[in-house]
Formats: C-alpha cells, sequence, structure tokens
C-alpha cells in the first residue's frame, strides 16, 4: 500500500533467542533454572549462554555450522538451545537412549563440528567417534558437560585426548559477544531426528520463525502465564522440549531440570518446587498412576500436565485427574515441532461422568494458533473426510509450523508435502464437532474380514483392566479372517490374569470382531524415545503362525 515501508522499525526477523533478551530484563534475578542445589537467575542465564556462544564462536564455529548435544535435562541442555543459535549455528540434540552405532550415524549424516556430551554418556560418544574414525569421516569437537560429583579426567584415547570441559570454557570466555541474528527468519535453528519407528531416523529442520510461533503457541494453550514453575518429565532432546526450552523464557519460567524421570522423583519435585506445569507420554502418566502409595504426595494445586507423543488410553487420563492433576492433550510429530493440536476443552463438558469426560479428552482436537489447518484426507483423492466419526483417512497439517524439510532428503521432503499438505501417516476420523481423533498409524491398522480394526481402540480397553500396566495391539495372520488382534501385555507387578480374562474383558466392552483372539504376556519392546517397537510385535505375530477357523462367526 502507498506509504508503507518494511525497516528494521517494523520488521525483525522472528526468533526464540529474544524470548531470552526479553527474561534477562523482565525477570532478572528471578530463578530461571534449578538443578539439584544449583540455581541460575534469568540474568545469569543469558549471561552462561553468550559465554558459550563466545567460546564457540573462538572455536570456529560460525553461520550454518552444526553443534550436536548428547545431554540429559540438566542446566547445559537448557543452556545450548539458546547459546549454539547465538553464533548462527545450527543445534542437534540426540536421543540419549541411542546406542554408540546410531549416534555415530546420526553424527556423520549431520556433519557436527562440535559433540557436547554430558559425563555420564561419555562411553557411548567415545564409541561412537570411534566408528567415525574407522570410518574415515570427520571427528567432531568433544566438548565433557561434568556432572558435579564425577570430575572428567583425560585419557590417551583419540577420542577422548583433545577434549575440552564446558564449564571451564564458560570460565574462560566473555560474555560479551554478539548475537549473530538470524539474515532471515527461516533460517535453520534446529535439526531434530525423527525416533526411527519404522525406518532410519530422518533429520528435521526447524526454523526460527516456526520455533518462535509454536513456543508461543503451546504457551497459550496449556495456560502457562507469567512465571511457571515447569517440570523437565518431557526430555529435551525431543522436539527440543516440545519448544517449551525456549516458551520457558518467553513467560520467565523456572525450569526445574531432572534426570531420571520415576514417580517419586515427579511427586517429590511437585511438593518441593511448587511446580505449576509439566509434560508427558502416556508412559510417564502411566508410571505416575500405579506409582506406589508410599511415593505419592499431595499435590499443592492442580498440575497442569501436556500429554502427547501418542494417543493416551481415557483410563490412564481419568487417572491423572483423579489425583489431581488438569490435563491437556495435545497431537503432533517431529515434523510439526511437536505439539500441532490440541484438545480444546469446552465448559459444558465439566457435568459429564469422568469416565466420559476423559474420552472427550483423549481426542486430538484441531489445530493450535500456530497452525494453519488440519484435515482428515483420501490419501489418494485428497478430498476431505465426511465427519461422521467413522470414516477414515490420513491426517494432512498445513501452516507456519510444519518443518522446513529432511536434511538432506529433498525426495521425502517432497514426498511428505505432495499436495500442499504435509501427511502424517495417521490415521483417524472427524467427529461430529470436527475434532479429529487418531485411530491408528496406517501401518498399525488391522483389516479382519473387511473390517478395519483400530488397536488404539483396543488398547484403550485394555489399559482398562486392573490387571494391565502395559498393552500393544497387531495383527496376527488368520486363515479366515486375514488377520485377527493379537494382544501383548505387560501386567503390573503382583498382578494375575488370563488369557480367557483378558479376552472375556475385551469382548465385554468391544464388538466381539475387534477383541483379540490371541494374548501373550510378556515385556514390551520399546523404541529409544520410549515408544512400543509394533514391528518387532508383528513379527511375533506372524512367527506364530495363522490361526485356524474355529467356531465361525465372532459377532
Amino acid at each position: 500500500m502507498e506509504g508503507s515501508v518494511r525497516c528494521s522499525a517494523n520488521y525483525v526477523p522472528l526468533s526464540p533467542l529474544s524470548f531470552l533478551e526479553r527474561a534477562a530484563v523482565v525477570y532478572a534475578d528471578r530463578t530461571a533454572v534449578v538443578y539439584g542445589d544449583k540455581k541460575y537467575t534469568w540474568r545469569g542465564t543469558r549471561d552462561r549462554c553468550l559465554r558459550i556462544a563466545s567460546s564457540l564462536a573462538h572455536l570456529g564455529i560460525t553461520r550454518g555450522d552444526i553443534v550436536a548435544v548428547l545431554s540429559a535435562n540438566v542446566p547445559a541442555m537448557y543452556e545450548l538451545h539458546f547459546g549454539v543459535p547465538m553464533t548462527g549455528a545450527v543445534l542437534c540434540t540426540l536421543n540419549t537412549r541411542h546406542d554408540a552405532a546410531m549416534v555415530s550415524v546420526l553424527l556423520k549424516h549431520c556433519e557436527a563440528k562440535v559433540l557436547f556430551v554430558e559425563s555420564h554418556f561419555l562411553k557411548i560418544a567415545q564409541e561412537a567417534v570411534k566408528l567415525l574414525l574407522a570410518s574415515k569421516a570427520a571427528m567432531p569437537l568433544l566438548i565433557i558437560i561434568s556432572d558435579s560429583n564425577e570430575p572428567f579426567h583425560k585419557t590417551s584415547s583419540p577420542a577422548t585426548s583433545h577434549v575440552l570441559e564446558y564449564e571451564t570454557l564458560l570460565k574462560s570466555s566473555s560474555p560479551q559477544f554478539e548475537i549473530k541474528w538470524p539474515l532471515d527468519e527461516c533460517d535453520p535453528i534446529s535439526i531434530n531426528y525423527t525416533s526411527g519407528t519404522t525406518s532410519r531416523p530422518k533429520g528435521v529442520i526447524y526454523s526460527h520463525r516456526g520455533a518462535y510461533l509454536n513456543a508461543i503457541a503451546t504457551i497459550l494453550f496449556n495456560d502457562i502465564t507469567t512465571m511457571p514453575v515447569y517440570l523437565w518429565t518431557v526430555p529435551m532432546f525431543h522436539c527440543n522440549g516440545w519448544c517449551l526450552a525456549w516458551g520457558m523464557a518467553a513467560q520467565g519460567g523456572t525450569n526445574i531440570c531432572i534426570r531420571n524421570v520415576t514417580a517419586k522423583v515427579v511427586f517429590d519435585s511437585i511438593a518441593f518446587h511448587k511446580v505449576t506445569h509439566m509434560g508427558g507420554a502416556p508412559t510417564v502418566l502411566n508410571m505416575i498412576i500405579n506409582a506406589p502409595i508410599a511415593e505419592r504426595k499431595p499435590l499443592p494445586w492442580k498440575v497442569g500436565v501436556m500429554t502427547g507423543a501418542a494417543p493416551p488410553p481415557p483410563h490412564v487420563m481419568s487417572k491423572m485427574e483423579e489425583l489431581g492433576f488438569h490435563m491437556t492433550h495435545a497431537y503432533g510429530l517431529t515434523e510439526t515441532y511437536g505439539p500441532a493440536t490440541v484438545c480444546t476443552w469446552m465448559p459444558e463438558w465439566d457435568s459429564l461422568p469422568l469416565n466420559e469426560r476423559a474420552k472427550l479428552k483423549a481426542r486430538q482436537g484441531l489445530h493450535h494458533i500456530g497452525m494453519e489447518e488440519i484435515d482428515i484426507k483420501d490419501p489418494v483423492t485428497m478430498q476431505s473426510v465426511p465427519a461422521d466419526g467413522r470414516t477414515m483417512g490420513e491426517v494432512m497439517l498445513r501452516g507456519n509450523t510444519v518443518m522446513s524439510g529432511y536434511y538432506k532428503d529433498l525426495s521425502a521432503t517432497e514426498e511428505a508435502m505432495a499436495g500442499g499438505w504435509f501427511r502424517s501417516g495417521d490415521l483417524g476420523v472427524r467427529q461430529a464437532d470436527l475434532y479429529i481423533q487418531i485411530k491408528d498409524r496406517s501401518k498399525d491398522i488391522i483389516i479382519s474380514g473387511g473390517e478395519n480394526i483400530s488397536t488404539i481402540e483396543v488398547e484403550s480397553v485394555l489399559f482398562s483392566h486392573p490387571a494391565v500396566l502395559e498393552a500393544a495391539v497387531v495383527g496376527r495372520p488368520d486363515e479366515h479372517w486375514g488377520e485377527t488382534p493379537c494382544a501383548f501385555i505387560k501386567l503390573k507387578d503382583g498382578a494375575n490374569a488370563t488369557v480367557e480374562d483378558i479376552i472375556g474383558f475385551c469382548r465385554a466392552r468391544l464388538p466381539h470382531y475387534m477383541a483379540p483372539r490371541t494374548v501373550i504376556f510378556e515385556d514390551l519392546p520399546k523404541t529409544s524415545t520410549g515408544k512400543t517397537q509394533k514391528f518387532v510385535l508383528r513379527e511375533k505375530a506372524k512367527a506364530l503362525g495363522s490361526l485356524s477357523r474355529k467356531g465361525g462367526s465372532r459377532l
């Protein structure tokens, strides 16, 4: 429009680094990070981030370089979310549950110039570096994040003889560092590798813009007001802590860092630090609701909990509410910066029975304000499915909080975004109120006698059995029906249940064709991010052989 201009007065590239700059002024002397007996203010946290940025620049790190970190949720991990991008470099947080072989694959793929490694994971890093040396790949400079109780000592090993130590670097560096702000808000800020439940992990590229918007959206839909106390039960290596590593700075929150997530640690931390918010996948919620009475402590108030990463069983949601937690259900993927939708609660639902409320809250809802649109579409015709709660299609998203792409894999990027939408690979339905509900991953759906069986629905019923701790359902070959549900179950300590008990329980609560015909009691195989490895279970079910027809009808 005539008279308008675009200049530095009215346009600045969006970046979550600005959250820290503001927090260091507004919340300067308020506590930013707590870890054991260590405490840092927001002013002090900014100082430490600038020092690590200064040291990285001194080591030759510059715009576009990749800096990797292998660490639990400790203060250094939090600081690196700001210190690395302050240099213009790209942060790559590695999953601490990966083995050395996978770490070496990821380091080789991303060509990290520096690897920050917490001392607890040093052996994994050493082995990974040895594998890099053996493959003649470039070796990153190691910087050790020492545990205060376990000081690091150099060895003659090539993997550790030329290393630096985090706190030593900070002390020797100046906080007088000029931040290298992004030239374009779409410049990369981080790379997050997918968990690899289906194939080799892919490097998902996050931009400064997307991280800024998703952090704000996540704050808003979780009702995180100023100066919250956030308990870090979500790994920061997972979608940068669902973007709340940056989001906490926006609100001047106190980050309670913990190394190990156990029910006792969660209850103790909430009571001691007066925690207001936390997050966790359904596996974490399951651990909390099954905590021994001796480990539980009364909550100081309703603690907000964001859950996602996998569809939470309604039974688990209702038990968390009974304990006094306020549940917020989000849905998303690594490719959507973590949370992309939220099941926004309506006040008229408050009067419903607890189990009905839990079923409503277990839905994935609709897109948050940072995401432009979500839809359930036929993946071939790209037509939207009717909002009848029955017709399944693929969950697709588009908006400003969808990834920039897969690092070094343009073909995979184009395939994922074919048709102008990001294709999630999740199957779902749209309810009459337009809220979406995930039914399964496309590869997990069971087709039995021409009927689609949602393994998530069957698993939700199994989780409500009083003896069941964990459950996963896959298809087993069946001579007559093609395939039928096969349930793998881990029982609670001291609990007992028979195959007949489990099948009868399901048949009383589901259409009979959806009830498992096979039940196996054993520990469930997990990925490095705690997700059940269904491909392993599918192979086990296949190895059982095909079921023969017995008794005909399942109705």
